[in-house]
């Protein structure tokens, strides 16, 4: 379960509009995530850019990364989005369900994942 420190951390981290693509990006993506240019080209930044995006956001622990022959490989840390995601909601309007169905709707819409890889550990590069 997320703390308060690390949401504030994370929230800090995705105050930024090439951060929050980035992480759009990733998420879409999928658990396998992107090459560093195919990031870069997606949210329309350099790579020098990306680079130091990226290491905000992977301080955050919001993205991880690795390596794959010559390429980095960047993906979203799904855990540290659904802790995210639960610390906003984990009061959820006093008991009042109705005022956060939209939320919920909107997350039970979201496809499963098909295996663990989805929610697995990476090595950061």
């Amino acid at each position: 379960m997320i703390e308060e420190r690390q949401a504030v951390a994370a929230f800090a981290a995705l105050g930024q509009e090439n951060r929050l693509r980035i992480i759009r990006a990733l998420v879409t993506a999928g658990p396998d995530g992107l090459s560093a240019g195919a990031l870069a080209g997606e949210v329309s930044v350099s790579g020098t850019n990306l680079s130091f995006h990226a290491k905000e956001l992977s301080h955050a622990g919001l993205i991880q990364s690795r390596r794959d022959g010559r390429s980095i490989i960047y993906s979203a840390t799904y855990p540290a989005l659904s802790g995210l995601i639960e610390f906003l909601m984990r009061d959820c309007c006093r008991g009042r369900a109705e005022v956060c169905a939209p939320a919920v709707n909107a997350l039970a819409a979201c496809p499963s994942p098909t295996s663990d890889e989805a929610y697995g550990d990476r090595t950061h590069v």
